[in-house]
């Protein structure tokens, strides 16, 4: 059979159909799998500390451009928590949150 442009074209496209039923399948198989654990306790999202994190602070707030809410957590340890304000007051609109949740202990309580 002689190498043409067409043939070529359809051998890709039946190669890149292969390609994506074997990924969705793939995928079918790992639906069942239940996520990995987590590597022990985190530790404080600061740079250069390694206390365990006790709590999650978050903010939300308004978007530099205005096109949309941004929300950003932060894992912090008690030393870091007790410091931590609301970095962004200025971007505060009418669904501002700033909130700091203490996180389980995971000792059961």
């Amino acid at each position: 059979m002689p190498d043409t442009k067409s043939g070529r074209e359809n051998q890709a496209r039946a190669d890149e159909r292969r390609r994506i039923e074997r990924d969705i399948s793939e995928a079918r198989e790992r639906g069942d799998e239940s996520e990995p654990p987590e590597e022990g306790p985190q530790t404080c999202y600061r740079r250069d500390c390694e206390e365990p994190a006790a709590f999650a602070v978050t903010e939300r707030y308004q978007e530099e451009t205005g096109k949309g809410a941004v929300e950003a957590t932060a894992l912090l340890c008690v030393d870091h928590a007790a410091t931590e304000g609301p970095a962004n007051l200025d971007s505060a609109y009418d669904e501002y949150v700033f909130r700091v949740e203490p996180l389980p202990s995971g000792d059961g309580d």
